[in-house]
């Protein structure tokens, strides 16, 4: 299993208020939502009208796939609402998890019927 997060800094130069930014970026965080199966949120620089840092998380049981995702992610919040929302800063980890435990325990049925009877199966 593999998890990414990904950290995106925005700067949004149209809002004058609070309200403007905050209704800007749901708007976003909905469509990224919709778009992709990740979570996201906003984590930092809640009220500044013009900043904010975006965090997005994905699982997956591949590192290249999780990558693509988040890369897609980043490419799509960049593009959207016409240049509204500039992505000035990005950084993105992946990590994979699975310490051991239980590898090995899983085992199909034919496993687990030849096991018990051997004679029969062979």
């Amino acid at each position: 299993m593999f998890v990414g997060v990904l950290r995106l800094t925005l700067h949004l130069p149209e809002p004058g208020s609070l309200k403007s930014k905050r209704h800007l970026l749901r708007s976003a965080l909905d469509r990224v939502k919709a778009r992709f199966n990740v979570s996201i949120a906003e984590v930092a620089e809640n009220d500044l009208w013009q900043r904010s840092v975006v965090g997005v998380a994905a699982v997956g049981n591949d590192h290249a796939f999780v990558n693509e995702t988040l890369d897609k992610v980043a490419a799509f919040v960049a593009s959207m609402h016409g240049g509204q929302l500039l992505v000035t800063d990005r950084e993105m980890e992946i990590t994979p998890y699975g310490d051991g435990l239980g590898e090995g325990a899983m085992r199909t049925l034919a496993e687990a019927e030849q096991d018990e009877d051997p004679d029969e199966h062979a």
